[in-house]
């Protein structure tokens, strides 16, 4: 896979970069702090400069959480209507959820992007959730726009050793992201019992 994502990016430059981006965020398996560490060290290396991949990666994520937002808002509410109830899930739910993220949820669309897995929910539940497009816009683009500057800068300042450092980042979040996922789950299951 990493192969694939490196060739891609050394052929198609800053837009290969803002397409991974894009399909990385709407979930596709594509390890996005690997490739945006990578993005940084090419960055070092002078073979990108800094803030059109900055800029790149910032459209990438920003249009992908966007996508995600858009099916969460049609589908997602569609598929808790119909299936809802096979989960328990209820109405009074659902607005529990909408107000939970109008009042401090909001906050998992900024800091969400750095935890594999969160980032590709949390817009699908705002969507689902009826957020308000400035308020999700407002707190999911600067998520962006700190989570591209990051893994952008530890790539440029890590220089040569961003490959070791990169892929310790990522395990460390695919823990956190199941650690979250079976909380849900055990939720989930203590509601049905």
């Amino acid at each position: 896979m990493k192969e694939s994502i490196l060739y891609w990016v050394t052929h198609h430059g800053y837009a290969g970069l803002f397409s991974l981006l894009v399909l990385g965020i709407i979930g596709l398996p594509i390890p996005d702090e690997w490739l945006l560490t990578l993005c940084g060290y090419f960055v070092f290396k002078t073979t990108f400069k800094f803030v059109p991949t900055l800029t790149a990666a910032f459209l990438g994520s920003a249009c992908g959480i966007t996508v995600s937002y858009i099916l969460g808002r049609t589908l997602g509410t569609f598929l808790l209507l119909k299936y809802g109830a096979r989960f328990r899930i209820t109405q009074k739910e659902v607005d529990r959820v909408h107000r939970w993220f109008e009042g401090v949820g909001h906050w998992t669309l900024t800091f969400g992007y750095f935890v594999p897995g969160v980032r590709h929910l949390t817009a699908y539940v705002a969507g689902a959730s009826k957020l308000k497009v400035p308020v999700f816009v407002g707190f999911a683009y600067a998520g962006g726009f700190l989570w591209s500057l990051t893994f952008i800068s530890l790539g440029y300042f890590l220089g040569e050793k961003w490959e070791r450092i990169a892929e310790t980042v990522h395990g460390g979040g695919l823990v956190l992201a199941a650690a979250g996922l079976l909380a849900v789950a055990v939720y989930l299951l203590r509601k049905l019992w």
